[in-house]
Order: structure tokens, then sequence, then C-alpha cells
């Protein structure tokens, strides 16, 4: 799998990557909260938006200091927007504050981003986060199914 260039860049490929053993041999996994900014980054190798929001919905803790780092590094405003509008969602249950909001808002993009980049489907807009979610998103419409 390739790193993010901006990650080799820096010589930062390595972030959040952690060692375990794994029936004796040593294998080399990404940390939750790479995993959650890796997901928002490429969501295309992810799945769709309901297996995303339902996978991450399912872990309990994030170091959210590490999730908000990570999403800094990788430079990517929308990116930024999208975990921050996740965590947003997930205020009480992640117990995020304002600290972990701020410096994602800040590099939020200027103009209208659609959370899905290849898929322009309508939606509304998330004006804090300048980010235009899709219905099933925004409404999550999965759990009416449930």
């Amino acid at each position: 799998m390739k790193f993010p260039q901006i990650l080799l860049r820096k010589g930062k490929e390595n972030y959040g990557v952690v060692e375990m053993d794994r029936v004796g041999l040593e294998i080399r996994v990404t940390s939750l909260e790479r995993t959650l900014v890796d997901v928002m980054n490429r969501p295309d190798l992810s799945g769709t938006w309901e297996e995303i929001w339902r996978s991450l919905e399912s872990v309990e803790f994030f170091d959210l200091d590490k999730v908000v780092e990570y999403a800094l590094l990788l430079e990517n405003a929308t990116t930024a927007a999208k975990v921050g509008f996740f965590l947003e969602q997930h205020r009480e249950p992640l117990m995020v504050d304002d600290a972990h909001l701020k410096p994602l808002r800040d590099l939020r993009p200027q103009q209208p981003h659609y959370l899905e980049r290849r898929r322009r489907k309508a939606g509304r807009l998330a004006k804090g986060w300048n980010l235009v979610i899709p219905k099933e998103v925004g409404e999550r419409t999965w759990a009416e199914v449930l």
C-alpha cells in the first residue's frame, strides 16, 4: 500500500502505526486514530458511508489529540472537515470538546466540498465545515431500516 505523499515528504509515514503480535508474527497495523482519519481521507478504499459510520461508531474511545494531530499532518482541508464533522456528530459519546474541533475547523475548505468527491450527490451543507453531506449520512437513513 502506498503512503500519502505528504507523509513521505515529512518522514512521517509511520505515524500511528503500531506493531502487534499475531500468532507469533509481528505485524504492523494502523492505530484506531489513524484509521479514523484514513477512512475519511480515502473513503473509496473503506466501503460505503454506512459501513464507515457504523464501524467508527463501534469504537468506544479515540485519543482525540492524536486524531487531530494526524488529520492536520495530512494538510488536507476536506479531510479535516470530514473528521471534524464526524467528531462533532459524536461529541457526547467520544467526549469531543471545542479544543479538538477548532484546529480542524481552521483547516476546513474555504468553499463547500462534497463528502464524497467522486459522487457529487445533492445534500445539505454543513456550514461549519463547508461540507456537502449526502442525505443518507446527514439523516442516517440506514438507521431507519433497523
